[in-house]
This record gives C-alpha cells, sequence and structure tokens, in this order.
C-alpha cells in the first residue's frame, strides 16, 4: 500500500481532509508513520487494526500518542467497534470471505452514521485479485474459503508452483471462479450494496481498488488523482 503514498493516497488525503482513519494490516507501518504523521499535524486519528503488528509499538505509542490507536485483532472483531470513520485502508487477509465481510462492516457503520467511508484496497490484481490468500485458514468458516495449500504462485499459472512467490501462506489451489479473491470480493460487494458505488482501479504495484458513493462529490477529484497518477 505505501507504494501508493505519492502519486494516490497523500492526494486523496488532502481531499477528504479525514478526521478518523482505519487501515487495516500494517505490516511493518511503512503506511502506518504517513498516516500518522497526517493525523499529528491536522488534529486526526488513525486506528491501525493488525493482530501482529511488525514495529515498535511502544514507540509509536509515546510518539504519536493520543493520534495512534491500535487494534491487535483481527479485522472482522475490530470493525464493529469503530462507531465513525472516514477513510478505510484494507491490506490484510487477502481473501474473498475477510475482504467481503470487511466491507459489509463499513456498510453497516455508514448506515448509522449517515456517511459512507472512502475506501483504498490493496491487492486487487494479481497475485490476490482473483486467487484467496489466507494467514491461518481457520480465521475463515471452513464452507467459505477455498481448497488452499502451503505452496507459491507463479504469473499465468492458476496451479500452485512449490517454493514460487508466497510459498509460506496458504494460497487457494486455483484462481478464479466464484467466492475468490480480493477483486471478486469488492465487485460482489458493489453489486449488493444498498448504496450506489464507483470503484477506481489501479492496476501496478499489485492493484489498489477506490471505492466511494457514485453521488460523492469526490468524485471528479479522485478520477483525476487516477488518470493523472501514471500507474
Amino acid at each position: 500500500m505505501h507504494r501508493f503514498w505519492e502519486k494516490v493516497i497523500k492526494p486523496i488525503l488532502a481531499v477528504v481532509q479525514p478526521s478518523s482513519i482505519v487501515e487495516i494490516g500494517s505490516l511493518t507501518g511503512l503506511n502506518t508513520v504517513k498516516l500518522l504523521d497526517y493525523c499529528k499535524h491536522l488534529d486526526a486519528v488513525c486506528y491501525v487494526i493488525d493482530p501482529h503488528p511488525k514495529f515498535e509499538v511502544e514507540w509509536m505509542k509515546i510518539y504519536y500518542r493520543e493520534k495512534f490507536e491500535l487494534r491487535q485483532q483481527l479485522s472482522l472483531e475490530a470493525l464493529p467497534e469503530l462507531e465513525q470513520y472516514d477513510l478505510l485502508l484494507i491490506d490484510g487477509d487477502h481473501n474473498y470471505y475477510t475482504v467481503y465481510h470487511e466491507l459489509k462492516h463499513a456498510e453497516d457503520m455508514a448506515k448509522l452514521s449517515g456517511r459512507f467511508p472512502v475506501i483504498l484496497l490493496h491487492d486487487t490484481a494479481w497475485p490476490y485479485g482473483r486467487r484467496d490468500m489466507y494467514y491461518d485458514p481457520n480465521n475463515v468458516p471452513e464452507e467459505q474459503r477455498q481448497p488452499c495449500a502451503l505452496s507459491g504462485i507463479v504469473p499465468g499459472s492458476s496451479a500452485l508452483v512449490e517454493g514460487a512467490f508466497n510459498h509460506t501462506v496458504h494460497n487457494a489451489l486455483t484462481e478464479y471462479g466464484e467466492r475468490n479473491g480480493v477483486l471478486t470480493a469488492v465487485e460482489d460487494f458493489v453489486k449488493q450494496s444498498e448504496v450506489k458505488l464507483k470503484l477506481y482501479l489501479l492496476h501496478s504495484n499489485n492493484g489498489l481498488g477506490i471505492l466511494l458513493p457514485e453521488d460523492s462529490e469526490l468524485n471528479p477529484v479522485i478520477s483525476f488523482i487516477v488518470n493523472t497518477s501514471g500507474l
């Protein structure tokens, strides 16, 4: 996600001017610190959801103080506890079930708050746009997950390849098909949502999706950011 910072995320922050941000999946915190710097200087708060963050949590708490709130939970446990947020960044467990239900929680929040957030989703292109990945398959109900294995993936091959890219996580045995992959989850959510939504897609750096209501006044600016990013 951090690879989109300068050309996409930073300009979107300037336009949306969120007072409350949620980031799902922080990993080493490369994108997180940029979001927190924004919050520190513009009186906003960032809720970071990651059960296993790979950065110095105590240092972040000391430096960013009340601008930083860490939820060391699964996203589907943490999201129902958040009452309102303006910007949601999704870069956690890259599978259909998790992403679809993350979006449903955002929709439920919007019904109560009266405002649908701007949503950014990483991994809408290869490798996980059309293939599920599970850090822990047990976090997804058995009947809702794809058959998977600890084996890698290569471009152009639906079948898994031993020792290839991301072979240390559980990847779906095949690519494409129903309920398989991040982009599939986003597309199905858009079709079923009670809110008419506009989806923008960038295809570089494993893909980025940007989701907001069709009638949002931000659409012309978001469209300009996407079309001039060169990504």
